[in-house]
């Protein structure tokens, strides 16, 4: 039987790796080969770095999905010769030279944003009593109380770091747009989906954490684009 391909995960911003748990279970049952990247959240170029370093040491083909900042993440990482496919879950996608603070000026700024508070190092999270309302909606109150308390900030400077050469410019890419989104404008999320010519954009009525709310159907997505990869 023809193996299947590797499917590596990575997280955004105030947040890690477990973010995904509603959807990794989902995907190893098909018989995925599912890895979770723990970013540094420090510079563009280190969380890129250290997404292409579990995209080398994955044995066959990648696909390629990222949440949010790990949007940023995975347009970068998926130079990488042995990725396959890039999906992207409510999350930025620059073009060479945009950065993620850039892109979110775009627009007039989501509500989230104003509860985006820096600590002393310049790092940004996001204001625990307000997380659960403009981050993850639709999640139950336990899993929004770990999530917002166990957050990982990210270094302010990562969302100002400048893109490097897109490689949704040249593989095939997916994008799910969040209708509710408090964080990323679902209107820059739709231009993002146009402007790679996504192979197929879904709309799903989840805030920005659709990952969490909307597990089951996230992992669906992921899957589609999988099968149409081998």
């Amino acid at each position: 039987m023809k193996q299947k391909l590797n499917v590596v995960l990575v997280h955004g911003a105030f947040g890690d790796g477990s973010h995904w748990k509603k959807v990794i279970p989902l995907l190893v049952a098909e018989g995925y080969n599912v890895r979770a990247v723990q970013l540094p959240l420090t510079t563009l170029e280190d969380d890129v770095k250290r997404a292409g370093d579990m995209v080398a040491a994955m044995d066959g083909p990648v696909l390629l999905v990222g949440h949010s900042y790990g949007g940023a993440v995975i347009t970068g990482a998926g130079n990488q010769e042995n990725v396959v496919g890039l999906v992207y879950v409510a999350a930025f996608a620059p073009d060479a030279g945009e950065s993620a603070g850039g892109l979110l000026s775009l627009r007039e700024a989501p509500a989230g944003i104003a509860f985006v508070k820096p600590d002393a190092q310049g790092f940004l999270y996001v204001d625990p009593e307000h997380y659960h309302d403009v981050f993850c909606p639709g999640v139950s109150d336990e899993d929004a109380l770990v999530m917002a308390l166990s957050q990982k900030p990210i270094n302010g400077a990562a969302f100002g770091g400048p893109s490097g050469a897109p490689a949704w410019k040249y593989k095939p890419s997916w994008y799910q747009v969040s209708a509710n989104d408090q964080m990323i404008p679902p209107e820059t999320e739709a231009m993002f989906a146009e402007r790679m010519k996504s192979r197929k954009t879904i709309t799903l009525p989840a805030g920005h954490a659709s990952l969490a709310s909307h597990g089951a159907e996230v992992a669906t997505f992921i899957l589609e684009a999988a099968a149409s990869l081998e």
